[in-house]
């Protein structure tokens, strides 16, 4: 189940993130989920996308600094306790989580849980194991 996200570095000024979802919207490209961390003078734009590689090309070609790194998705109930059932698990795997974002498809449905984990592969197999349902790329982008 693998699943790539792209990071974006911008300068924290007025109007950048609306230049990227802009120069995404012009080029059909759909923000499936996306994370916002800034510091004084530039933000990390972490974005999930339905066409990652193409995505990647605009947004260089536009003279952004783009990053790809591999992220893991999970589906959990979207009611409480969904995400501390994951982090238990991963817990007790004594896998470090990141950093990591969500989002939800319907509330009351299904929440989607995105980790950025130090294992990726054992992280997979210990999730699996546990009975966690993982999203592969291509059922993220088609959400």
């Amino acid at each position: 189940m693998q699943l790539e996200q792209i990071a974006i570095f911008l300068e924290n000024k007025a109007g950048r993130l609306a230049e990227i979802t802009q120069i995404l919207a012009e080029h059909g490209i759909n923000i499936r989920a996306m994370s916002l961390a800034d510091t004084a003078d530039f933000g990390i734009l972490r974005l999930i996308v339905n066409d990652t590689d193409r995505a990647c090309q605009v947004l260089r070609d536009a003279g952004f600094t783009v990053g790809r790194t591999e992220v893991v998705v999970v589906a959990v109930p979207d009611r409480p306790g969904g995400l501390a059932s994951v982090l238990n698990t991963l817990t007790e795997a004594e896998l470090n989580v990141e950093y990591m974002y969500a989002f939800s498809q319907k509330s009351g449905d299904t929440g989607l849980l995105i980790f950025r984990i130090e294992d990726l592969d054992r992280a997979r197999s210990v999730l699996q194991a546990a009975g966690h349902r993982l999203l592969s790329g291509e059922e993220v982008s088609a959400l």
